[in-house]
């Protein structure tokens, strides 16, 4: 996986620099996508996440994490026929993380700052590959078994 990660937050120790890295090397692995799919993550602090939620979604908070799919319609989007010999690498989207809501929320549910991280992670890396819990039960279903599939398999077990 070709992963760009920014740290708005100026803070990210290495180690959770380099979580990021592997659990979503090892979820694009266990979901056999190309070796040179691209995606990003950006780690922020709750006042920038607020203000992205509030522009992009209409909802006036911080929030967790934020997907943005760039195949998230497929009806939207210009097709470009390439030739045979010509690859592009196929760029899923980017995501915000709020590292205040993972540190909140690794503590209201009694498990590391580690956990918490690589859960929203491999959640928002599932929303730029298609799932999304909120359309069905039946969706939220799929999407969390995978989720608790790839954490537990990683080894991030709660």
């Amino acid at each position: 996986m070709d992963l760009e990660i920014f740290d708005h937050t100026e803070a990210a120790s290495p180690e959770h620099l380099k979580l990021i890295q592997d659990v979503l090397e090892f979820a694009g692995n266990y979901m056999k996508l190309p070796e040179d799919t691209e995606m990003s993550v950006t780690l922020m602090h709750n006042d920038e996440i607020h203000q992205i939620n509030k522009e992009y979604r209409n909802t006036d908070r911080a929030t967790d994490v934020i997907s943005f799919a760039i195949e998230e319609d497929p009806d939207d989007q210009d097709v470009i026929i390439l030739p045979d010999n010509v690859h592009v690498p196929r760029n899923i989207g980017d995501l915000m993380v709020s590292v205040d809501k993972a540190q909140e929320q690794a503590d209201d549910y009694g498990h590391s700052f580690e956990r918490e991280l690589g859960f929203l992670v491999v959640h928002g890396f599932l929303h730029l590959n298609g799932y999304d819990h909120m359309r069905s039960p039946e969706d939220e279903k799929i999407m969390f078994s995978l989720q608790r599939e790839i954490l537990d398999a990683y080894g991030l077990k709660r």
